[in-house]
């Protein structure tokens, strides 16, 4: 390694150290490096931070994040916790299920993780206290389950991911996410199953039919903003952009007119939480950019593809390598920064296995979802700590079972490429042709990567 990377490195790995804001960290350790390099940094980091963020794929974020913003605030969660009841809900441990489930549908409608976890925990997490769950079990459930959300469509990661990748469909990305994040889901309802099981936990009144379709009438207009999003995009009717901009809308529409849970007068604390968090992502995803061109500058992707793929030559242990990287990495950073700093430097290694970019792209959401649950950066853990009112010590016992079923549901989703491309390829995203050319998994490809 140069002695531009290795300063990159230490000094990126010095600030986090120090507490300094990730966002911070990047730009100062960027800077520092390409000051070492020879060039000038302040005209180095301002282009390279400003072409990162021109991007028109990037307006559907802050659009997104107001969707969810609206969403939280606009009586959603309960709606489909009552619908997740009629379904689960008669189930042993009944509310584990309808916790899971509702986690899984909120977070596909807002595309927050945070947002799942504050909004359906503030309502599951006292009820299943109340219920006589167990209270760590409870915010291990709401943590967890909240993650699913981040590859069931739509997405804001998958949206940084594409813009990482360079050449990466959105409309792919989102359609690719479906099945794995159900996977993960289901493993995570297994786990609660079994626990329900050996604590005897009660379950709930079965519903009839009547009133499962009266709940779902209730929730039909929440769920059907994911129908408008993923249809018109598959449909051609409008871009991933276009259509963060109808869920806004839409969104906004449902919760002050027809919910009348958002008010007027909170319009401007809900836009200035958007403009906030906007600013971080955009100042992350700036100052990942400038790191980006002094990596490739100093080789730092060609240096560790060639370390991996010496280590040796099955494309298994060379994934797994790649995943077991993520995670310690996602203990410490927050998923964006992730995201933008990591694709440049293993996805070409994926690539030269035969690994298609979008089931790449998948596996790495899928691997640093599991970063926000573990601490110390981990932003689920702490808000589902927080709405439980527990501690993280308290709560990590616990944590291990669902952890194991997220890293479980990870390696499936990871050798079982027709997981996330089976309904890319169904609804017309990729090409088959594309997707057979991926050596992934076959014996071809081991002998190309010992080329």
């Amino acid at each position: 390694m140069s002695m531009i990377a290795l300063l990159l490195v230490v000094m990126f790995l010095l600030l986090l150290v120090m507490n300094v804001p990730i966002a911070v960290s990047i730009a100062l350790a960027t800077f520092v490096a390409i000051l070492a390099e020879g060039s000038d940094p302040s005209i180095v980091v301002a282009s390279k931070m400003a072409n990162g963020v021109n991007s028109f794929a990037l307006l559907a974020i802050p659009f997104f994040i107001l969707s969810g913003h609206l969403m939280g605030k606009g009586g959603m969660a309960r709606r489909l916790i009552d619908f997740a009841g009629t379904l689960v809900g008669f189930l042993p441990g009944g509310l584990a299920y309808v916790n899971t489930l509702t986690c899984m549908l909120f977070g596909s409608i807002s595309g927050s993780a945070a947002a799942a976890v504050s909004s359906v925990g503030g309502f599951m997490i006292p009820e299943m206290n109340r219920k006589g769950y167990n209270r760590e079990f409870n915010v291990a459930v709401t943590t967890t389950a909240a993650t699913t959300g981040l590859m069931i469509p739509p997405s804001n990661v998958m949206i940084v991911y594409s813009v990482a990748a360079g050449s990466v469909s959105i409309a792919a990305m989102f359609m690719a996410g479906v099945l794995p994040g159900i996977l993960t889901g289901l493993f995570i309802m297994f786990v609660c199953g079994w626990v329900a099981f050996r604590k005897k936990y009660p379950c709930e009144e079965r519903a009839s039919f009547k009133e499962i379709l009266i709940r779902f009438k209730r929730a039909f207009l929440s769920l059907f903003l994911v129908v408008i999003v993923i249809g018109g995009i598959l449909k051609g009717i409008f871009t991933a952009t276009e259509a963060a901009a109808i869920s806004v809308v839409y969104a906004f529409i449902l919760s002050a007119v027809v919910y009348r849970e958002v008010k007027i007068k909170m319009l401007p604390e809900l836009l200035l939480q958007t403009g906030i968090t906007t600013a971080v992502v955009m100042l992350l995803i700036g100052a990942s950019s400038g790191m980006g061109w002094i990596m490739t500058m100093a080789n730092i992707p060609q240096t560790v593809s060639a370390a991996l793929l010496g280590l040796s030559d099955n494309p298994i242990l060379i994934l797994l390598a790649i995943n077991l990287l993520l995670i310690f990495v996602g203990t410490f950073m927050d998923m964006t920064p992730a995201v933008l700093i990591f694709t440049p430097i293993f996805l070409p290694v994926a690539q030269s296995l035969g690994m298609h970019e979008v089931h790449f792209g998948i596996m790495m959401i899928a691997n640093l979802s599991i970063g926000l649950c573990t601490p110390p950066v981990g932003t689920c853990l702490f808000i589902g700590c927080g709405v439980g009112k527990t501690t993280i010590a308290k709560v990590t016992k616990t944590m291990l079972l669902f952890f194991g079923a997220m890293v479980a549901a990870l390696l499936v989703i990871t050798y079982v490429p027709q997981v996330s491309l089976w309904l890319p390829v169904q609804t017309g995203q990729l090409k088959q042709a594309d997707v057979e050319k991926s050596q992934f998994m076959k014996m071809d490809a081991v002998d190309e990567v010992t080329k």
